[in-house]
């Protein structure tokens, strides 16, 4: 069929032509939105789930939302090689000079720019290749002790002030949110708790692993008060179906039953995967409707894409250990898997595989679903390692000793 016309959106972040299956999770972002719009307590929202299960269309698509009702925005993706600080700076920067220019002399935006120049001192000197321009006296004692759990709330209180000198609201939102360091997230909920003590128009939205609500907890106890943790998980059947279908018939094809429970079947409903397989089947398909068949042609395919690319781009990250332990995993079946009888597969302790485990966690590549467990942040990845790594044997146990 006509591969202009395919409907299915692969990319990483691509919003899907039929956003199904999160209509309690964009209510609840509406509802905050609106509250905090109209200065009315409401706990932020941090999404967890694991890789491909669509938490980054939703941010793309609350900020959407948010934009529409009138909303300044901030998005960025937390990463591990950059701080908090500088990668808010520059977008506050902007906030701040559009805020004081719709704003009178001796507005409070402009004293908010002079907290952010102090604020960008302290980065300067501790990362000193960066360019961050602002042509402005700094606000002396404010956000520039170089301490982010001091810093960071007293420069985002300032911004939140500016937002209601003006009648704005503001929306951060967070990608990838478990990279923060525990400091930067502590940071971070304590900002969060000061706007929210003075009812100030700012709002956080953040997306993260399922880690993400035991590091906030972690990081400061009241956390859990402060934010609501909607699990983000796969599609049930009837949404998945729906995700596949309902682009289709809108350009007039259908899918044949059997093909839909195919892809299900491999897909076991996450998201991104059934944009991909829905995609390939797309291409491989002669006419209306799909069939199991194509489906199955399209399979190895997909597969192939999703070995070279999405699973790759992560396995290419680890060390010889780090594999070893992951194809330990992946030989025990499916997760969750107790740390105990990984290390009774290798015949070592327990503690032996501690710095392995960490560095691990540190990466994404696992998470503590509940305690003493762990399980593969991305989904199907068991699969492909066994793919990847094809024979176990006891070399590969041995290399974790």
């Amino acid at each position: 069929m006509d591969h202009l016309k395919n409907p299915y959106s692969p990319g990483a972040g691509a919003p899907p032509s039929e956003l199904v299956g999160r209509e309690a999770i964009l209510e609840k972002a509406d509802i905050l939105l609106g509250r905090i719009k109209i200065r009315k307590p409401e706990k932020s929202l941090l999404m967890t789930g694991l890789r491909g299960v669509g938490k980054t269309v939703l941010l793309v698509e609350i900020q959407r939302r948010a934009e529409e009702l009138g909303y300044r925005t901030i998005f960025i993706e937390a990463h591990e090689d950059k701080s908090l600080g500088l990668l808010l700076a520059p977008y506050l920067r902007t906030l701040l000079y559009g805020l004081d220019r719709i704003a009178g002399i001796g507005n409070r935006a402009r004293k908010a720019l002079s907290v952010l120049r102090g604020f960008i001192g302290t980065l300067k000197i501790t990362y000193r290749d960066i360019s961050i321009g602002l042509d402005i006296e700094p606000e002396l004692g404010s956000a520039d002790s170089g301490d982010i759990e001091i810093d960071l709330p007293q420069l985002l209180v300032a911004v939140g002030e500016a937002a209601l000198d003006t009648n704005s609201a503001i929306a951060i939102l967070i990608d990838e949110i478990q990279y923060l360091s525990q400091k930067e997230l502590g940071a971070l909920i304590m900002a969060m708790h000061k706007l929210q003590q003075r009812q100030l128009p700012v709002l956080l939205i953040g997306a993260g692993l399922p880690v993400l609500p035991g590091l906030a907890g972690e990081s400061k106890s009241y956390a859990e008060r402060l934010f609501n943790f909607p699990d983000i998980g796969e599609l049930s059947k009837v949404d998945a179906y729906k995700a596949l279908r309902d682009p289709a018939l809108n350009v007039g094809v259908d899918f044949e039953e059997r093909a839909l429970e195919k892809i299900y079947e491999m897909t076991v409903g996450y998201p991104y995967f059934l944009q991909e397989w829905g995609y390939k089947a797309w291409n491989k398909a002669l006419s209306s409707p799909i069939t199991y068949a194509t489906v199955n042609a399209a399979t190895m395919e997909v597969i192939e894409q999703l070995d070279n690319n999405f699973f790759r781009v992560r396995f290419d990250r680890l060390t010889p250990a780090e594999r070893n332990f992951l194809r330990t995993m992946a030989e025990l079946g499916e997760g969750p898997y107790k740390a105990g009888d990984i290390a009774d597969k290798c015949n070592i302790k327990v503690s032996t595989l501690s710095s392995t485990r960490a560095n691990l966690m540190r990466k994404g590549m696992i998470y503590s679903p509940s305690y003493g467990y762990i399980a593969f942040t991305v989904p199907l990845f068991d699969q492909f390692i066994r793919r990847v790594m094809p024979n176990y044997t006891q070399d590969h146990s041995k290399a974790l000793r």
